[in-house]
């Protein structure tokens, strides 16, 4: 299987310094290495293919933290280890503020904004270069638009805003609101799609993206995330176009898609969200109210959690039930699945007012799950309700029911799990980016 333990040679650390730290770092020249000069005037097909394994590599930047730091506020999870502000800063405790400059702020930013970075450096390389064809040019660059406008929309999930122009680290944009950032994504996403049209690969993706390898099919994922982008700006009609394009598939596997893979190889990562069963001192503790709030019979509460042999308890918090939604180190993690598709195209529809679609698309799910079919009112209302409780299933742990209570305003639904607790619905701006 192709992982990630190529070195990422072309990709220096001082090309996101400013994303990390305010201190100036002197270039120092690697005789061994080309310089970032190097890569982005006159690259060869070699650099440039290092590129793109380096941009694929990073997409996965964050995943752990953003995954339980989203996973503890939304109240779907505890993460029970060494750290304090696991269970104290991410649920409020005692009124204590979201702190700007810890690792559950940074870590994400960072992570994403490495990948964004790595991108722009491509399209950089990809532009001043005639070591390609123009075919093969398209597809470097419409590769690169598609996983920029990907990681913007996870920054929007997770904080709420985004710098959308970070082209130039010396002149960064300004940060800005959900609704622009989520536009600039859709320009991205419809700019890339359009490039990828008669466009060739000269490199090749990893095994995650088998059945997604080649410029055609990679427009499918193109549209699924187009038709996410949409759906979050509140427009049916457009996603549903795009969906049309997609993967999407009623009738097919829940779990087709792209996916991030992992390896134990030098200069690689493990799945960073996998716990060993049964362990003290580091562990996912699924929030009692997921249980407690499942249907009877909903087969994702045994196969994505399991009971304990011991309940856990850490700073006056407990939990039965502790993750089993990854089997190993090197189990995949999903980019964006059929399941999800299937959840979008139901939103979608109910914002286009085609609520039998909707039901049928909210049926599928729940049977997937060995649920009865949707019997509920055709309204709004009731298809939102149970949209909402079938994303909050399917998607557990996958760093969108935060996004969801946010953009719903279902605050108020979240439980208080301790005396003095607050409720937060976004993560804060790292404070290096307010300086």
């Amino acid at each position: 299987m192709k992982t990630y333990n190529k070195a990422i040679k072309y990709i220096s650390y001082a090309m996101v310094i400013g994303f990390i730290t305010a201190c100036s770092i002197d270039e120092v020249v690697d005789p061994n290495r080309p310089s970032l000069g190097g890569v982005q005037e006159n690259a060869n097909i070699g650099q440039l293919n290092e590129l793109v394994v380096g941009v694929e590599s990073t997409l996965r930047n964050g995943l752990g933290i953003e995954t339980t730091a989203s996973g503890t506020i939304a109240r779907e999870l505890y993460l029970f280890d060494a750290d304090p502000r696991n269970t104290g800063d991410l649920l409020g405790k005692n009124g204590i503020a979201l702190d700007n400059n810890s690792f559950y702020s940074t870590a994400q930013w960072n992570g994403n904004y490495r990948c964004i970075k790595n991108t722009n450096i491509l399209i950089d390389a990809a532009m001043n270069t005639e070591a390609i064809t123009e075919e093969e040019r398209q597809g470097y660059i419409g590769v690169a638009k598609t996983f920029a406008a990907y990681e913007l929309i996870q920054i929007v999930k997770s904080y709420n805003v985004a710098r959308v122009d970070v082209a130039d680290e010396d002149n960064l944009g300004p940060i800005v609101s959900a609704d622009e950032a989520l536009m600039a994504a859709k320009n991205m996403l419809d700019d890339a799609f359009t490039t990828l049209n008669g466009a060739s690969f000269a490199f090749t993706l990893s095994d995650g993206f088998d059945g997604f390898n080649t410029p055609s099919s990679f427009q499918e994922f193109n549209r699924a995330v187009a038709a996410m982008t949409a759906v979050y700006s509140g427009n049916g009609t457009e996603a549903l176009s795009a969906l049309t394009n997609s993967y999407f598939n009623l009738n097919g596997s829940l779990t087709a898609g792209p996916k991030h893979i992992f390896s134990l190889s030098p200069g690689d990562q493990a799945n960073p969200v996998f716990r060993a069963p049964d362990l003290n001192g580091d562990q996912i503790i699924v929030h009692n109210s997921w249980i407690e709030d499942a249907e009877v019979g909903d087969t994702r509460v045994t196969t994505k959690t399991a009971t304990r042999l011991d309940a856990q308890g850490q700073d006056d918090l407990n939990g039965t039930n502790e993750t089993r939604l990854y089997a190993s180190q090197l189990s995949s993690i999903d980019i964006l699945r059929n399941e999800e598709l299937i959840l979008l195209y139901a939103e979608a529809s109910i914002l286009a007012s085609n609520f039998d679609d909707a039901a049928t698309a909210l049926s599928i799910i729940r049977n997937s799950a060995s649920l009865n079919d949707y019997t509920g009112a055709l309204t709004p209302e009731a298809l939102t309700d149970e949209l909402l409780k079938q994303r909050r299933y399917s998607l557990w742990s996958e760093n969108s029911r935060l996004y969801d209570v946010r953009r719903y305003n279902l605050e108020n639904t979240l439980p208080i799990d301790r005396q003095g607790d607050l409720i937060f619905t976004e993560l804060p701006v790292p404070l290096s980016e307010n300086q």
